[in-house]
């Protein structure tokens, strides 16, 4: 693993040599495997690409163009607008409700962006709004795709996964169908869970066996009770609307989604870029494929050398996994009592003694997309050559408001 942690540096390292830091990478090679063995996971159902985790057009057309990915998973309705007009795709699932009264105003004024896009919904008076804004007679005809909440609830009030959608129950997705098919000017096309305490959580956490079993354990009781959960919801939903698609999953639990027979197409994302979460999954891990490099400024001491910047933390709860991880060269570590930084970041180890000013520190983010917030372009690296493509943020879009 070291000599290939080597050449990996090496070869990072002269594809931008002649760039300055910070800089942010992605290793093409490792990305194509990734997207070709989340194919082969998902055992012949089409996986939509979760745009969140990419956050770059030009790697968004890059996935969409191999056998087995079709369609975007957005994040915001503006960002669904952009990705229909640019020609990214036809074919986009918002993945949150939307409450954008501007894009709502656009959605229903174009037919194509109409034909193209799912807004998601889990209330009737989500509704109400787009009503609202556009008269159901004044507009085409509005898709929609229904949110079933995936969180496992095994008694009383326990509840397992993260709190999206108030739709639980077979009964209330049926329901919500119901109401859906009565009101004029909305077509229910799909219907979506996310099982994120399943594919959002890894199995094995590094140092924690302990924590790693209770999740192990908790995973074997709550998959079972969604699949059969899911499956009668689509039937309550079905007998009120056509459904073209039931969307689950994510990267973490791509075979095990995939093999629910209710389910029509399964999202993937960051298994593209290979964050560190992911190292904690015992089924499957994404080879690294995205990495970004900060440059040494100072050694304060023999065996501490210090990098500009750092402080490119990851979202969700404030533990040590949401950090970033110095990864090239191989033995660096974070001082506990300082951490990444924003302006400096001071690494440990046998490995900084030998690192002087000028010198780069190549890390691996916590998630995926979000380091391209940190950066303008990403570096596409194939072979030993970089070739820039601008980030959402490198073309001037903030979708996440």
């Amino acid at each position: 693993m070291l000599t290939d942690r080597n050449a990996l540096r090496r070869r990072l390292e002269k594809a931008t040599d002649h760039l300055e830091t910070p800089l942010a990478v992605v290793d093409l090679a490792a990305f194509d495997d990734n997207a070709d063995r989340l194919t082969a996971r998902a055992a012949g159902k089409p996986i939509r690409v979760a745009s969140k985790s990419v956050r770059c057009r030009s790697l968004l057309e890059r996935v969409l163009a191999r056998p087995g990915w079709h369609g975007v998973m957005a994040y915001t309705l503006p960002e669904a607008i952009w990705l229909v007009r640019t020609g990214v795709t036809d074919d986009v699932l918002v993945a949150y409700p939307t409450a954008d009264r501007t894009a709502l105003a656009e959605l229903a004024g174009d037919e194509k962006l109409a034909a193209a896009i799912s807004i998601m919904v889990d209330h009737p008076s989500q509704l109400d709004l787009v009503d609202q804004v556009s008269s159901p007679k004044d507009r085409p005809t509005v898709r929609l795709c229904l949110d079933l909440d995936a969180s496992w609830k095994p008694a009383g009030p326990l509840h397992v996964g993260v709190r999206r959608s108030p739709v639980h129950s077979a009964a209330q997705a049926g329901a919500l169908a119901r109401a859906i098919s009565a009101r004029p000017g909305f077509r229910l096309v799909g219907m979506m869970s996310y099982e994120a305490h399943i594919a959002g959580v890894g199995d094995d956490p590094p140092g924690r066996a302990l924590r790693g079993r209770a999740i192990r354990l908790m995973q074997s009781r709550a998959l079972p009770e969604l699949l059969g959960r899911r499956g009668a919801a689509v039937q309550a939903v079905r007998e009120h609307a056509d459904l073209e698609y039931v969307n689950g999953g994510g990267t973490g639990s791509v075979a095990a989604t995939s093999a629910d027979p209710s389910v029509t197409e399964v999202t993937a994302g960051s298994g593209l870029y290979g964050p560190t979460l992911f190292d904690a999954y015992r089924n499957w891990q994404p080879t690294p494929a995205a990495f970004f490099a900060l440059s040494v400024v100072r050694r304060p001491a023999p065996r501490i050398a210090t990098v500009l910047g750092g402080g490119w933390v990851a979202s969700g709860p404030a533990e040590a996994s949401r950090l970033p991880v110095p990864y090239l060269p191989e033995g660096l570590a974070f001082k506990n009592d300082e951490g990444p930084g924003e302006v400096q970041t001071p690494l440990l180890g046998e490995a900084a003694e030998r690192l002087r000013p000028g010198d780069r520190v190549w890390f691996r983010h916590a998630k995926a997309g979000e380091m391209c917030e940190h950066v303008n372009e990403l570096q596409l690296v194939d072979g030993d050559t970089a070739t820039p493509a601008p980030t959402y943020r490198g073309e001037g879009h903030a979708f996440l408001g």
